[in-house]
């Protein structure tokens, strides 16, 4: 027998549709946390709104009602910033989900929030067209999670972060108030420009339930080329060589240390050996070809030159789009090979490049008295300044021990989140990477925007 409702959700069950409102076994386990797995917690019930004035309803209610809310997107999140807390309510946006314009000519696509970050691409490519944010997850995240995270991936060397791919938003605030500013112009200085207090805020500050995203011309073909360097003296060398030669075609450039290189072959069983020896660092560089023969060319010409220089200690070209698709599986496998490390814990972090091996030397010498002889894999968006770190844990009592050398060996010169945002298991790590005016601003827009605390408390700040 189903247990009787209390009078915020009894009212809000009667003035919404059928199947919004889950409770107890109804609203399963999948919402009780992220990819993170830390910290998971029934919520007090689900909601799931088809329309932004559902959302708008759920809010005034709650708002009225001082109830806290966490949201929900696709729960591809690393941070536990929507992972419920004892008490909370989730709504979760997976209902509104579809594409409600394209203009090919403009260059704009308005979304739903609940939207799979996969559909929008595949919307884009049949007009030619591609939105630039890219990362594993694409599958499962959603275009309001990206926003809400300000979410990085694999080409923010050519394209920049989420927030620069984002002309408009739709929100509705804590009390219930819609906010549309669904610009889809390139060009918009009059006043503010709002959106951009929603971007990267981590749902702390308003949902945002509608998107215009910014399109961009796809490449006629994308070259795949796979490098092996022997030290991270030429690793960098071959990033600064690889900008100077193809400028704006270079998409992307992702990087490996041996360590998870191995890991995931080993895991894996992807095919053959891309070389036959070891070698300490490997790069993935992705060229948006204008001409794909002439471009090819010039790539192998390039590869060419960082051999005969030693920048190179291998290199190799995808011929073919499965053996490309090879090569991202390697670096792509990330999520899928923390599953298997028992209890998988995983750092993303932002530094100067100037900074690496001294940071990443500190950690070797001082992680161990934590992990013991339990490897922590290295790999991430070199060009970007930003590093991933996986290992897996004994139990959760290493998890203050190992956040205190990662985290606190970046003070002063890095930031604790690159693009996985603070959630709540950074919160107290915040100041860290941020001076206390920035922290205290950061308050008074949360205390302006949501001054009865109900949007993902205990999240950010």
């Amino acid at each position: 027998m189903s247990q009787p409702l209390d009078p915020l959700l009894e009212g809000l069950a009667g003035e919404l549709p059928p199947g919004t409102l889950l409770t107890g076994a109804d609203a399963g386990p999948r919402h009780h946390s992220d990819w993170s797995r830390v910290g998971a917690c029934e919520p007090r019930a689900v909601f799931r709104p088809r329309s932004t004035a559902e959302v708008a309803l759920i809010l005034r209610r709650c708002h009225a009602a001082t109830q806290p809310v966490v949201v929900q997107g696709g729960l591809t999140g690393l941070a536990g910033g929507a992972t419920p807390r004892t008490g909370e309510l989730a709504l979760s946006l997976e209902r509104m989900s579809g594409i409600e314009e394209l203009d090919p000519d403009g260059g704009t696509m308005q979304v739903l929030a609940g939207t799979p970050l996969a559909a929008v691409h595949d919307a884009a490519e049949r007009h030619g067209l591609q939105f630039a944010l890219d990362l594993g997850a694409r599958g499962s995240c959603t275009i309001g999670g990206n926003i809400a995270t300000n979410a990085g991936g694999n080409r923010v060397i050519r394209y920049g972060m989420t927030r620069e791919l984002v002309l408009g938003l739709e929100v509705v605030l804590a009390d219930g108030t819609v906010v549309s500013s669904l610009n889809a112009m390139l060009k918009n200085n009059a006043g503010y420009d709002v959106k951009q207090l929603f971007v990267g805020t981590e749902g702390t500050l308003g949902v945002v339930t509608r998107a215009v995203l910014r399109l961009h011309p796809a490449p006629r073909e994308r070259i795949t080329a796979f490098v092996a360097t022997n030290s991270f003296e030429a690793l960098v060398g071959l990033l600064r060589e690889s900008r100077a030669a193809f400028g704006g075609q270079l998409g992307s450039f992702e990087t490996m240390w041996e360590n998870y290189f191995e890991f995931a072959l080993g895991e894996f069983k992807i095919g053959n050996r891309p070389f036959a020896a070891h070698h300490a660092h490997y790069a993935l560089i992705e060229i948006e070809a204008l001409e794909p023969a002439g471009d090819a060319e010039r790539l192998e010409g390039f590869l060419a030159r960082m051999l005969d220089t030693g920048v190179a200690a291998d290199a190799l070209i995808a011929r073919s789009l499965d053996e490309s698709a090879r090569l991202w599986r390697i670096r792509e496998s990330a999520a899928e090979l923390m599953m298997r490390l028992g209890m998988p814990m995983g750092y993303d972090v932002s530094l100067p490049i100037s900074r690496m091996v001294g940071y990443l030397e500190k950690l070797r010498a001082e992680v161990p008295a934590v992990l013991g002889d339990r490897p922590l894999y290295v790999f991430g968006h070199l060009g970007d300044g930003n590093l991933h770190l996986v290992t897996g844990l004994r139990s959760l009592a290493e998890v203050a021990p190992l956040d205190r050398i990662v985290y606190g060996s970046l003070a002063g010169f890095g930031s604790v989140s690159a693009e996985h945002g603070i959630g709540q298991h950074k919160r107290q790590w915040l100041a860290s990477s941020r001076r206390p005016e920035e922290i205290a601003l950061m308050r008074q827009l949360k205390q302006a925007l949501d001054p009865r605390g109900i949007l993902n408390p205990g999240r950010v700040l």
